[in-house]
């Protein structure tokens, strides 16, 4: 008698044990997928660009997941100069500016939102491109004009510590005009007589030996010096203590200003 109670209950306990696993399985099959909801770009009036990179008008929004519906072509960069990196439609700025080929995460996250010391990080790629692609000091001069249609811009600033090449420094100059002034002039003179105003946010970018050699001939080397009026070359009959034929740039970007000038130094300037 005791067998037969204690298989039933034995019997009893398999049955729990499997009703048991069927229902984990069938709540595990039908358990409700986590629903995406997209980060969007906010300052067009007609376009939106979506955190996976899409790009769409407003009636093309999810008004679920806010994500754009029509899913053709990621990371467009659409109406965008590569070389320069630069676009002529913030949204389509952004949706480039996305594409991890083209903008590494991992550099991102380390640079500074502004340059204080307590400036935080970005938070995201998404936060980075949103952010960069809105008008910048490199994109317009005096504040108040673009130097061309192409001034959103997602490239990394130039005075963070990540490596730039040639092409990308090119890139950063098209729409400048980078003059040699002549012997005691400051930037804004040497502009002024072309009918053109200095920019001083490409200095950082022209306050290299490369780039100047390919305007100077900087016969007497490269050499770093401290200077408002750098970058610049020493004119021939300078005193010998001062390097005649030196090209000489600043290690102190901070230093670099529109007006400066030295009596015997001829300035790289540039010019929109």
């Amino acid at each position: 008698m005791d067998f037969k109670l204690n298989l039933r209950f034995k019997c009893f306990q398999l049955l729990i044990l499997t009703l048991a696993s069927t229902t984990y399985a069938i709540r595990k099959d039908t358990s409700f997928l986590e629903m995406q909801i997209c980060k969007t770009t906010v300052q067009g009036r007609y376009l939106i660009t979506d955190h996976t990179g899409y790009v769409c008008d407003a009636m093309s929004l999810d008004p679920k997941t806010h994500c754009c519906r029509v899913k053709k072509d990621q990371y467009s960069c659409q109406g965008c100069n590569l070389v320069s990196q630069c676009c002529n439609s913030y949204e389509y700025c952004v949706s480039c500016c996305l594409n991890p080929e083209r903008t590494h995460t991992n550099e991102i996250l380390k640079l500074k939102i502004a340059k204080p010391v307590t400036s935080g990080t970005y938070s995201s790629l998404f936060d980075y491109c949103t952010g960069r692609c809105r008008h910048n000091s490199e994109s317009v001069v005096h504040e108040n004009a673009y130097l061309s249609a192409f001034h959103h811009c997602f490239a990394q600033p130039t005075n963070t510590s990540v490596a730039v090449t040639d092409q990308q420094i090119e890139g950063r100059l098209i729409g400048i005009n980078v003059l040699v002034g002549k012997q005691g002039e400051s930037c804004d003179t040497v502009c002024k007589t072309v009918g053109q105003s200095c920019v001083p946010s490409k200095f950082v970018l022209i306050n290299q030996c490369e780039v100047m050699q390919k305007y100077m001939t900087c016969r007497g080397s490269c050499l770093a010096s401290i200077g408002a009026d750098q970058p610049a070359e020493v004119v021939e009959d300078a005193p010998r203590n001062l390097n005649p034929g030196a090209c000489l740039y600043t290690r102190r970007p901070s230093m670099l200003s529109c007006d400066g000038s030295h009596q015997h130094t001829r300035r790289l300037c540039p010019c929109a």
